[in-house]
């Protein structure tokens, strides 16, 4: 029998066109932001991703809600498309589900998170090439 947040996290995951990491430059290609959740000692200790927004996953609705007033200034509509970033990619399934919720249908996650895309080397590409070379609220 599963555990119930196994069984939220896949009532989550159902609502998602999840990504893998090899790819989110195409997604950042086609105007997708990458949203990097993880909290600042994660970060730290982990490592930059070239071209992500930073919103630490406690204000990360308000920030990409376009009704709120305090949403970022790429928060124009509903049609964002919002690519999620954690570690592994659980938090950030949790997360867009929640900004499905909030009616940004387009939101989803990276499958494996930060270390799926070290380990494709997407984090090398990215800090290398101009996509993804969006600014940092």
């Amino acid at each position: 029998m599963p555990s119930r947040i196994d069984a939220v996290l896949e009532s989550a995951r159902d609502k998602l066109t999840r990504i893998e990491a090899k790819d989110v430059p195409a997604a950042l290609a086609r105007g997708a932001l990458l949203v990097d959740i993880r909290p600042a000692a994660q970060r730290a200790s982990e490592g930059h991703v070239a071209g992500a927004l930073v919103i630490e996953r406690n204000v990360l609705e308000w920030r990409c809600d376009p009704t709120s007033e305090a949403r970022l200034p790429q928060a124009v509509d509903d049609d964002v498309e919002w690519v999620v970033l954690c570690s592994e990619g659980y938090t950030s399934s949790l997360a867009a589900a929640s900004l499905v919720e909030l009616g940004l249908h387009r939101a989803t996650d990276v499958i494996g998170g930060y270390h799926a895309m070290n380990s494709a080397g997407v984090l090398e590409l990215l800090s290398t090439s101009l996509v993804g070379t969006q600014e940092r609220p």
